[in-house]
């Protein structure tokens, strides 16, 4: 399994020289599947660059895990060339609701005014669901996906393919109902990242930062690496910058990060756009 960063920003997309090294792309991950298989998670602004690269090959099948809709996970899908090109056949999962559709919800933000084409204009084949409630197989991968503690119906996703693990919580505030020192099973999204090889995770915040925002979904980065612990994750990958935080500044936080792993544990990571990771 390849794994290729093309949006870690969180909240808001953030362009400009004091993000060109981590960037300012909004969440969006490709997988490789060991098969062949394109499995991209979230469809924030860095899905438009990952459109362009797909459409250079002749068109087939792409699938598509939302953890949820708010707007920075999926304000990409409007520029996403493969849904402008007949041929391609597009299939989305994401969190259930009980008075709409995937389809419908999506249609909200893709269409007038929001958006100037409706989605049923799209000419590619695109299908819409629920996230099972277990398991299911998209090419050689097994794919699982749980409600996980942020605003709003939010899934996290694992993803094993050939005995490797990718876990993605992009947006994950594990503490808001669990205390460091509880017992695993009762921290949300623990039993999803448990053993990963890869943990993507929530690191918006730092702890002053946090403190101010308890409850609005997301993590602080002290918060991301006491999880992974709880978690037994191989490798920390900090994700979901905020907007505000530069380079520089994400460079100056990574050593608190590394601090609170484990020894046992590889060394943490900055997500970062055109970051490409070999899980083999």
């Amino acid at each position: 399994m390849i794994v290729r960063v093309w949006g870690a920003r969180g909240s808001l997309a953030a362009p400009g020289p004091a993000t060109v090294g981590y960037g300012g792309n909004t969440p969006c991950v490709e997988l490789e599947l060991a098969d062949g298989t394109t499995l991209i998670l979230d469809a924030g602004s860095g899905i438009r660059e990952l459109g362009q690269r797909l459409v250079e090959r002749d068109p087939g099948a792409l699938y598509v895990c939302l953890t949820h809709l708010h707007l920075d996970h999926v304000e990409g899908l409007g520029f996403f060339a493969p849904l402008w090109r007949a041929g391609w056949k597009l299939r989305f999962w994401g969190p259930p609701s009980p008075t709409a559709t995937l389809r419908a919800r999506v249609s909200r933000y893709l269409s007038p005014p929001l958006f100037p084409i409706g989605l049923s204009e799209a000419p590619a084949e695109a299908e819409f669901e629920d996230a099972p409630r277990e398991p299911w197989r998209v090419g050689s991968a097994v794919v699982e996906a749980q409600t996980v503690e942020h605003r709003g119906p939010t899934l996290g996703y694992r993803i094993e393919d050939e005995g490797r693990v990718l876990v993605y919580l992009p947006d994950h505030e594990p503490y808001l109902t669990a205390g460091l020192g509880d017992e695993p099973k009762w921290i949300s999204g623990w039993a999803l990242a448990a053993g990963a090889d890869l943990l993507l995770h929530d690191s918006q915040y730092t702890e002053g930062e946090y403190t101010d925002r308890i409850g609005w979904g997301h993590s602080s980065m002290s918060h991301a690496a006491s999880f992974s612990r709880a978690a037994g994750v191989h490798r920390l990958g900090m994700f979901h910058h905020d907007p505000m935080r530069s380079d520089r500044q994400l460079e100056a936080l990574y050593d608190q990060v590394a601090e609170v792993v484990r020894d046992e544990q590889e060394p943490p990571l900055i997500a970062r756009d055109g970051l490409e990771i070999v899980l083999s």
